[in-house]
């Protein structure tokens, strides 16, 4: 129910018209309610904020692949987020070329699976370069062969494993790569008018540059819909204290591998002794048989253990222990 107005205020309001003060046209245009279009086959279901959040675990995604990918190539790797939009699943399959890398990734524990594409001649580059090349592409692209799928497939499996990481402030996923695709028909994992959201990365290997475009369904991230804004995001963000810091750190040093060596005995011989060295000729150390040897972990010397053999091979038993004191 519209307010009433009393005497006064009419009173006021016609005199306000009479002077100038208020124009009529003016308060028309103002009344006018602004109508926006909306397309019922283009729900926007990503908001800015989805897409935002998006962009931040991507780049986290690519710093990780910039760090992660030049151990198999042998040659810097730089990757950044170039974009982010939201589209039908039609249009983004009608703008793929072919062939094309598609992986097909089952995002678990979500519902549904997203699309891992990456552009050919990147694939190509990567070839060369595994192969012992330069890791240039080539000029006209061809379907890939026999030889060639498995290496893309390890390729695009890195690509997927390294996801892991960046998504773990949102969900714990462990994402499983189900195939590759090189043709866009054999792809079609979602329906055509579904939307999805697109993060385009930029990937430069030496002077090779090319797109990676991760197809995120809104089907299958849909029940964490809420958990894609940036306040949730860093909210959520694990806070290791001291304590569990240094338990990784341990967890860590005892999975490295250190060389370790024992040492029989030692002697001195002249060169030309050593050059004229025939089968069956014996070198006398200055250790008895019966004399503990030193065993080094690196460059320390660690422990005394006694010669043996064990299953035919040769082995030594560990008698004690050398302290840091010692």
């Amino acid at each position: 129910m519209s307010e009433v107005l009393s005497q006064n205020e009419i009173d006021n309001l016609l005199a306000a018209l009479s002077t100038g003060e208020l124009d009529v046209d003016q308060m028309q245009n103002a009344d006018d309610k602004k109508v926006k279009d909306y397309d019922f086959r283009r729900p926007a279901k990503f908001s800015k904020e989805h897409l935002r959040t998006l962009e931040i675990i991507y780049e986290h995604y690519g710093r990780i692949l910039s760090t992660t990918l030049p151990l198999y190539l042998r040659k810097n790797v730089t990757i950044t987020v170039a974009n982010s939009e939201t589209v039908t699943y039609s249009e983004f399959s009608n703008a793929l070329s072919n062939p094309v890398i598609l992986g097909i990734v089952n995002f678990q524990p979500l519902q549904g699976q997203i699309i891992l594409e990456l552009q050919a001649n990147i694939g190509f580059s990567f070839i060369d370069r595994m192969l012992g090349g330069e890791g240039t592409s080539i000029d006209r692209p061809r379907p890939f062969t026999d030889i060639e799928m498995p290496l893309i497939e390890k390729l695009v499996g890195i690509c997927v494993q390294q996801m892991v990481e960046p998504w773990e402030n949102v969900l714990a996923i462990d994402p499983l790569l189900e195939r590759i695709e090189t043709n866009p028909q054999f792809a079609q994992v979602i329906s055509p008018t579904d939307m999805i959201a697109i993060v385009t990365l930029n990937i430069k290997i030496g002077d090779t540059e090319g797109l990676m475009n991760i197809c995120l369904p809104y089907f299958t991230l849909e029940s964490i819909m809420d958990k894609l804004n940036t306040k949730y995001w860093f909210s959520t963000m694990q806070k290791h204290n001291d304590e569990n810091y240094e338990d990784h750190l341990e967890s860590l040093v005892r999975r490295v591998d250190v060389p370790i060596k024992a040492i029989l005995g030692k002697c001195q011989v002249s060169v030309n002794d050593f050059v004229h060295l025939q089968q069956g000729d014996i070198i006398r150390l200055d250790n008895h048989v019966n004399t503990e040897m030193h065993v080094y972990v690196g460059n320390i010397d660690k422990f005394t253990a006694m010669p043996g053999t064990s299953k035919d091979k040769y082995a030594v038993r560990v008698t004690s222990v050398i302290r840091e004191e010692e």
